[in-house]
């Protein structure tokens, strides 16, 4: 009889971010456009804005995050997040001896469990593609 509507959850994306490194410059520009201007994110076509929340920073991620983000990855790439780690044991050792050797940007759909390192604009604009768009 009554449909009750249930509150909408965006999809969480966040890029940890280093402001010095021109790749993540130009992928927090990238996200930044997505979220918030409604700006192409294909390079063919417009799409209308994503409807995701954005998170952008520049603190480490906390251990939990990692875990998770290392779990996302796999155990075959888990370098790609700590650089020259072969475990997860070894990712947290290096990352807690040097927060550097997180390989950043970072971005993470928590919602759907995917990590993306470096400059793969093409993976993350794919990403972006499929997210629900803003009516």
């Amino acid at each position: 009889m009554f449909k009750f509507l249930q509150p909408k959850v965006l999809d969480t994306i966040t890029l940890f971010h280093k402001a010095s490194n021109p790749a993540s410059i130009r992928i927090a520009t990238l996200l930044k456009q997505a979220a918030g201007s409604g700006a192409a994110v294909s390079d063919n076509a417009p799409a209308k804005k994503s409807d995701f929340e954005l998170n952008i920073t520049e603190e480490a991620p906390t251990t939990e995050q990692l875990r998770t983000m290392l779990d996302y990855v796999g155990k075959t790439a888990i370098s790609s997040i700590i650089s020259n780690a072969q475990n997860e044991t070894e990712a947290l050792k290096k990352f807690k001896e040097n927060g550097d050797n997180l390989n950043r940007p970072i971005v993470v759909d928590w919602n759907n469990g995917k990590v993306f390192t470096g400059d793969n604009e093409s993976a993350i604009r794919k990403l972006l593609e499929g997210l629900p768009k803003k009516n």
